[in-house]
């Protein structure tokens, strides 16, 4: 029988390894950000960044970059990583993404299987429609802050988070 995990010192996060390597990426230009409305998988529904996990073999950036062109059929310009967010669920799920902002783009965002392009003024990020831990970390994206932050969800409840500040985004 698998020990109840409700905070985040109930996990051994020296031996914590995530299931799944991801990426999210905020594209920031002309005073709006490029979120998406996911159409399936984890957060079906919700409003996020594009990305996604990585493929073996790849590096976060070559994930992000394929994930934005898979998602919206556009390649982000000008990328860099920001921070890393570490995810643990209670149904025993996790998720390690790298998080990096791109201030600029080729190509027109488009609507895919997966995805639906949001352009959102950056005074108007719709928080109450995203995961409840993007209004405590997305902000710092925006302001080139670097951070790394730990998250227990149970399904997509924040039951407690950590997060820190660790320097100037790249």
């Amino acid at each position: 029988m698998r020990a109840v995990v409700k905070k985040l010192e109930d996990i051994d996060w020296h031996h914590w390894k995530a299931k799944d390597p991801a990426t999210l990426v905020f594209i920031v230009t002309d005073g709006q950000i490029l979120l998406i409305r996911k159409k399936r998988g984890l957060g079906a529904g919700k409003i996020n960044a594009p990305g996604g996990r990585l493929e073996p073999g790849e590096t976060p950036e070559q994930g992000a970059v394929r994930e934005v062109q898979e998602e919206l059929c556009i390649t982000p310009e000008g990328l860099s990583y920001c921070g890393e967010n570490l995810f643990q669920f209670v149904d025993g799920y996790s998720i390690h993404v790298h998080v990096y902002r791109a201030d600029g783009y080729e190509g027109e965002p488009t609507e895919t299987e997966e995805a639906t392009p949001i352009w959102t003024p950056l005074d108007a990020i719709p928080y109450d429609e995203m995961w409840e831990d993007d209004a405590l970390w997305v902000p710092l994206v925006l302001s080139r802050t670097g951070f790394s932050g730990r998250y227990l969800f149970d399904d997509d409840v924040m039951l407690d988070y950590e997060l820190d500040i660790t320097s100037s985004a790249t």
